[in-house]
C-alpha cells in the first residue's frame, strides 16, 4: 500500500485504545503525522510509543474534547509539532446504557457531551484554522471524519442517549459538508462495526466479535481504519457529506432521510381527516429499518 498520507497531519480523538488507536497507527503507517488524543495519558503515550517504534511520527495529547478552550490545545499541538493540520478524526465516545424510562440526566448529559459536543469542539478550532488559510489565499485540504453508528441511524433499545448523540452527529456531518466546502474542507462520517472496548462489554457482541484463531479477523478495528485514513487523505477531496457503514472488508453508503410522497387535501386539513391521509401515506411509505433490539 502506497504512503498516500505523506506530509499530512491528523488529530485522532479517543486514540488511546480501540478504533482510535487503530486509526492513529494506520494513518502513521501511511506516512502521516498523528496527534494521539486521549484523556488517559498513559494510554496515549503507549500508542505514540508503538507508532514511533514502527518508524512513524506521533505526539500524545490529553485535551478534554468536551472543553472548548482546552480542545484548542490539540490543534495548536498539531501545528506546533508538525507544521499544520489536515484532518480531524472524531472517534472518542462513551456509553451509559439504560432504558429511557430509567435514564438519569447525568447519564444523558455525559454521553451527549462526549459524543456530540466532543465532535464540535476540536472540529470548530480546526475549521477556524482552515478558514484562515483559505482567506489568506492558501490551498486548503481539510478533512473532518466523524463517527456515528447504526444505533444513531436506526435506533437501539436501551441507548436513547447514545442514539440521540449519534443521530445528531450524522446530521451534523451533512451540514458541515454543505457549509464548509467553500473553504476546501470535506466532512464525512463512518458507522463502524468492530471489536472495541465498548462492544466487548456486551456479552453477545464479545462472543460474536471474538478474534478467530486463524484467517481473516473480520471485526479487527484496523479494518475500519482503511476508509478513515483514505477519507483523511488528499485523494478523497471529491467525497463529502457521506456516511459510510463499514465492517470487515465491506462498505456501503447509508441512505438518509428522504421526503416521501405528498398527499394534498387542497385546503387546511380538519383534524378528523388526518387519519385518512395518514392511512394513505402508510400504504406507500418505505418503512425505516428496524430499531436494534426489536
Amino acid at each position: 500500500m502506497e504512503n498516500f498520507c505523506d506530509g499530512r497531519v491528523a488529530i485522532v480523538t479517543g486514540a488511546g485504545s480501540g478504533l482510535g488507536a487503530a486509526h492513529a497507527r494506520v494513518f502513521a503507517s501511511q506516512g502521516g503525522s498523528v496527534v494521539v488524543n486521549d484523556i488517559n495519558q498513559e494510554a496515549a503515550d503507549q500508542v505514540v510509543a508503538e507508532i514511533k517504534a514502527a518508524g512513524g511520527k506521533a505526539v500524545a495529547n490529553t485535551s478534554d474534547i468536551t472543553n472548548y478552550d482546552d480542545s484548542l490545545n490539540a490543534v495548536r499541538q498539531a501545528i506546533d509539532s508538525f507544521g499544520g493540520l489536515h484532518a480531524v478524526i472524531n472517534n472518542a465516545g462513551i456509553c451509559r446504557d439504560r432504558m429511557f424510562a430509567s435514564m438519569t440526566v447525568d447519564e444523558w448529559d455525559a454521553v451527549i457531551a462526549v459524543h456530540l459536543k466532543g465532535h464540535f469542539c476540536i472540529s470548530s478550532h480546526a475549521v477556524h484554522y482552515w478558514r484562515g488559510q483559505s482567506k489568506a489565499g492558501e490551498e486548503v485540504s481539510g478533512r473532518i471524519i466523524n463517527t456515528t453508528s447504526g444505533a444513531g441511524l436506526n435506533g437501539s433499545i436501551g441507548q436513547s442517549n447514545y442514539v440521540a448523540a449519534k443521530g445528531g452527529i450524522a446530521s451534523l456531518t451533512l451540514n458541515q459538508a454543505a457549509e464548509l466546502s467553500r473553504y476546501g474542507i470535506t466532512a464525512n462520517a463512518i458507522a463502524p462495526s468492530a471489536r472495541t472496548g465498548m462492544t466487548t462489554q456486551v456479552p453477545e457482541f464479545a462472543e460474536r466479535m471474538a478474534a478467530p484463531d486463524d484467517g481473516f479477523d473480520y471485526y479487527a478495528p484496523e479494518n475500519i481504519s482503511s476508509i478513515v485514513v483514505w477519507l483523511a487523505s488528499a485523494a478523497s477531496a471529491h467525497v463529502s457529506g457521506r456516511i459510510f457503514e463499514c465492517e470487515g472488508g465491506k462498505l456501503n453508503i447509508c441512505d438518509g432521510w428522504r421526503r416521501g410522497e405528498w398527499v394534498d387535501h387542497g385546503d387546511r386539513i380538519p383534524p378528523a381527516q388526518c387519519g385518512d391521509l395518514v392511512a394513505r401515506l402508510l400504504e406507500t411509505e418505505v418503512p425505516a429499518q428496524k430499531v436494534y433490539g426489536t
